[in-house]
């Protein structure tokens, strides 16, 4: 069963504290607003479709306290609970989609009582929450038939049940084909400088018996010369109308080593995650993250500490080098820039 990475429960947002893992299985209750954006700063709670789903809740974290019949009053409280949550993280669009969403859905019934509209902020809160659950298994279903006996495949950062509220994205293509009997393995790169891979996506394989391999990042150039990839998969942050990618730092670098080596490179995401306002991935803005991150390693420190440090969390893979997006829809290939808007909307 996939692992419940964030819930609604006595109203708080329960999540999985994923900087504990995977030392430690450890549960954190976002009772307010101020404690869900730090989490989804600090990545205690990470992956597009899990930060959508904690933002649409966290909204109604926001917004449950507000007293009276003020519906202007509400309105502003509204809108400025939606813009600090959208504050917390720029690059994954999913976080934005979900703001958005609970956004219209409010100003869509200011003409009910508050007490109805906060109903219904939570309704759709957990209909997002639900959904995913449903993309997860779709995404699985189309994903898993390009997987064959006797592959071997590879991914990056974690976009599993860690990174949703069920299958996960890339994972859960390899959670379905192992479901359907399918004899395959998986080379999972341990991703700098946190270490997603090896810490989260090691960790959910094992838990799932699939037969993992963990590689530091820079191994898989060798391995894809020595033939042992066939496939690789890799989650997205935000996808441009023309499918040029947003993904964790070193996808690009995969995605060349693919292309160059003939492997196909597909990326697995819900239609959430497609930015159709944005034609190319030059305006996808990518976040970038503190010194101590690449600094430290797991709090030691393996650099100079005055050392200067260029970490962005996320880079962008053009559209040429991918060979499909698995998605809720199917399969998106390409032309992308026809095909991505005509699939998404």
């Amino acid at each position: 069963m996939p692992i419940a990475t964030i819930e609604w429960k006595n109203n708080c947002i329960r999540i999985i504290d994923q900087t504990k893992l995977p030392l430690k299985l450890k549960h954190l209750d976002c009772c307010n607003i101020k404690t869900i954006w730090k989490a989804i700063k600090e990545l205690k709670v990470r992956g597009a479709p899990a930060i959508g789903i904690a933002g649409a809740l966290g909204v109604i974290l926001g917004i449950k306290d507000f007293p009276g019949q003020d519906i202007e009053g509400f309105k502003k409280k509204l809108d400025q609970t939606v813009k600090y949550l959208a504050s917390s993280r720029p690059t994954a669009v999913n976080l934005f989609w979900a703001l958005e969403r609970m956004k219209k859905r409010a100003y869509s019934n200011l003409n009910l009582s508050l007490p109805k509209i906060k109903k219904l902020l939570l309704d759709e809160s957990l209909k997002i929450l639900e959904e995913d659950k449903s993309i997860c298994r779709k995404m699985a279903d189309y994903g898993a038939k390009l997987i064959q006996d006797g592959d071997t495949c590879l991914t990056v950062c974690n976009a599993g049940a860690l990174a949703t509220a069920d299958y996960g994205t890339a994972l859960g293509v390899f959670y379905r084909a192992k479901e359907e009997g399918k004899a395959f393995k998986v080379y999972a790169c341990e991703t700098r400088p946190l270490l997603q891979g090896a810490r989260l996506t090691s960790w959910e394989l094992k838990e799932h018996n699939i037969d993992v391999t963990l590689i530091a990042d820079n191994t898989a150039g060798y391995l894809m010369k020595e033939g042992k990839i066939d496939k690789v998969f890799a989650g997205a942050d935000r996808v441009a109308a023309n499918g040029d990618t947003a993904n964790k730092i070193g996808t690009f670098n995969l995605a060349l080593l693919s292309h160059y080596h003939q492997i196909p490179f597909y990326i697995v995401a819900p239609s959430s995650t497609f930015d159709l306002k944005l034609k190319s991935g030059k305006g996808i803005p990518i976040e970038h993250r503190k010194p101590q991150e690449v600094i430290c390693l797991q709090s030691k420190k393996v650099a100079h500490f005055q050392v200067k440090v260029y970490n962005p969390a996320f880079d962008v893979t053009l559209h040429k080098f991918i060979r499909a997006f698995v998605t809720e829809k199917g399969l998106i290939k390409p032309p992308f820039a026809k095909n991505i808007p005509n699939a998404i909307e």
